[in-house]
């Protein structure tokens, strides 16, 4: 198939660039209000249309400076060092998820405290609509041309601009399909079907812990870190553990509820 090569810019003012990236940030944190407000007066939550707000930017706040650190720390520490001032450059990519999970829970940790609320009641709620950022967020992955796939020979085998010449896995939108609307649906269903607070949070946690893992198969490690030990990458050494310790602690809530 042919990559169909988007302009990650959709929008130019004079010097000023907009670019899908952050459109898909944006249209991410949007849902989240109006999902997050639908749930909390669903579940009888103290808050107002202003505390929700508060949330959003409180966690948005969270999930940027995490994913930045956490993309620093963790996959590209040595350039970062030798270009300081690439730190603030997020236009150019350069998040990871699991630096942005860590943040956005701090976050929130910081939002219930302030509140006065308890932690699993107001992570069911708000982890429901992480899928649609989520999702969005590898669309403009793909745009991008960046996170792409192994080499396939596969009839959908896609040659990204970054990528040399040969076809390679689209990998950026099956992560959209998994952590979009695959997850989203069953975090649905848990929380309407499965009892227990905190359940699906930890569902949260499990089913991404698991999704990122089978995708790293087809997804091209960062060429500054390759294969860690036994073919193993670095998104797959952080995600192996979500898995575990997700599925473990949902049981447990599942039981406890």
């Amino acid at each position: 198939m042919t990559y169909p090569n988007i302009d990650p810019v959709f929008l130019r003012l004079g010097p000023l660039e907009f670019r899908w990236y952050g459109l898909m940030y944006i249209c991410g944190f949007l849902a989240a209000y109006f999902i997050i407000a639908a749930g909390v007066k669903r579940k009888g939550l103290p808050l107002v249309k202003d505390d929700v707000a508060d949330l959003i930017f409180t966690a948005a706040l969270g999930v940027i400076l995490g994913g930045r650190l956490g993309y620093i720390l963790f996959y590209n520490l040595g350039f970062y060092l030798a270009h300081p001032l690439k730190l603030f450059a997020v236009w150019e990519g350069g998040m990871s998820f699991h630096g942005g999970l860590i943040g956005a829970t701090l976050a929130g940790f910081y939002f219930i405290r302030k509140h006065k609320l308890r932690f699993y009641p107001l992570a069911d709620v708000s982890f429901l609509a992480a899928p649609v950022g989520l999702g969005l967020g590898r669309v403009g992955n793909f745009i991008n041309g960046e996170l792409y796939g192994r080499v396939t020979d596969l009839p959908w085998g896609m040659v990204f601009p970054g990528g040399g010449n040969l076809p390679r896995h689209p990998s950026q939108l099956y992560e959209a399909c998994l952590e979009g609307p695959v997850m989203f649906l069953a975090l649905y269903l848990v929380s309407r079907k499965l009892k227990g607070e905190g359940v699906v949070f930890w569902c949260f946690i499990a089913l991404y812990g698991l999704f990122r893992f089978l995708v790293e198969f087809a997804r091209e490690p960062d060429a500054q870190i390759g294969y860690l030990f036994g073919g193993v990458s670095m998104g797959q050494l952080l995600s192996l553990p979500m898995l575990i310790i997700g599925a473990a602690m949902m049981l447990a809530c599942y039981r406890r509820g």
